[in-house]
């Protein structure tokens, strides 16, 4: 721990990403406290403050029909945290478990599997989740679900090519003499070896999965108003750029800062934990 804070502190980058992260994540957490208005988190109007620049009572000004643009982004960090969360927690051991058993078995195992993950990988991810979106109702499990489905094969390539160049090692071949099942080698003694590369990548995606579901509700494939979504957000506000430039800059910045910090904090963590790039 103290190694890992020597290093984090001996990189400002990463310590801004860690600082970006932590606010994101507070104000997630604390958005029905810190938000002046909760309320304007759904299906409220308040026509006699509609479509107002920033200002005392409204840092970032106020949407079409009056609400609290700050508030609303707060919690538009909880959509995008719990999507990202989610998201992760389903396709990197998915993935794990392709790649562990394609790259530790070989032979036909790896044809197999490896080639199941290149026909996911063939198809552009974008597409891919805008094709599932088209056909599923656009909510927020389905946006969740169609994320997943283009994200674990990236999972699946990386840890399949730790396993393959750890097959041969000493204390592989040492637990194969020794009789130890594959399950063991697999999860017990390879997967270890696989962890820092999986925790570095999923920090730098939190920022990737940000950006893809907030593409998805530009496009009306996301999640769908009244909820709070930042990629929604932008796409409404972008109609009516340049007169009222805070509908589309404030969610812009949020998107920006999320992204930012994720992706700075995953580089500080790669140095921490070894990975090399």
């Amino acid at each position: 721990m103290i190694r890992a804070i020597r290093i984090l502190a001996a990189n400002p980058l990463s310590l801004v990403g860690v600082i970006l992260v932590a606010l994101v994540v507070f104000a997630a957490i604390f958005a029905p406290w810190i938000a002046p208005f909760p309320t304007h988190n759904g299906a409220v109007v308040d026509f006699a403050f509609a479509n107002k620049p920033p200002s005392a009572r409204n840092w970032m000004g106020t949407d079409l029909v009056g609400r609290d643009l700050f508030s609303r982004i707060l919690y538009a960090y909880q959509i995008s945290l719990v999507l990202g969360v989610v998201v992760l927690a389903i396709a990197a051991p998915v993935g794990t478990i392709f790649g562990l058993l394609a790259g530790y078995l070989g032979g036909w195992a790896e044809a197999i599997l490896m080639r199941i993950v290149d026909v996911f990988l063939s198809i552009p991810p974008l597409v891919l989740a805008i094709a599932m979106m088209g056909v599923l109702e656009p909510t927020l499990t389905n946006a969740m679900l169609a994320v997943t489905v283009m994200w674990w094969p990236w999972y699946a390539r990386l840890v399949y090519a730790i396993a393959r160049s750890e097959r041969e090692e000493g204390y592989v071949l040492a637990a194969e003499v020794i009789g130890a099942g594959t399950a063991h080698i697999a999860f017990r003694e390879i997967l270890p070896n696989c962890l820092p590369a999986i925790i570095t990548k999923m920090t730098l995606d939190m920022g990737f999965v940000i950006i893809i579901a907030s593409s998805l509700s530009f496009l009306g494939l996301g999640v769908q108003p009244p909820t709070p979504d930042l990629g929604s957000m932008v796409a409404e506000g972008a109609r009516y750029l340049p007169d009222s430039w805070w509908l589309t800059v404030f969610p812009g910045l949020a998107i920006l800062i999320a992204v930012f910090g994720f992706n700075l904090m995953g580089d500080g963590l790669r140095e921490v934990l070894g990975v090399d790039e």
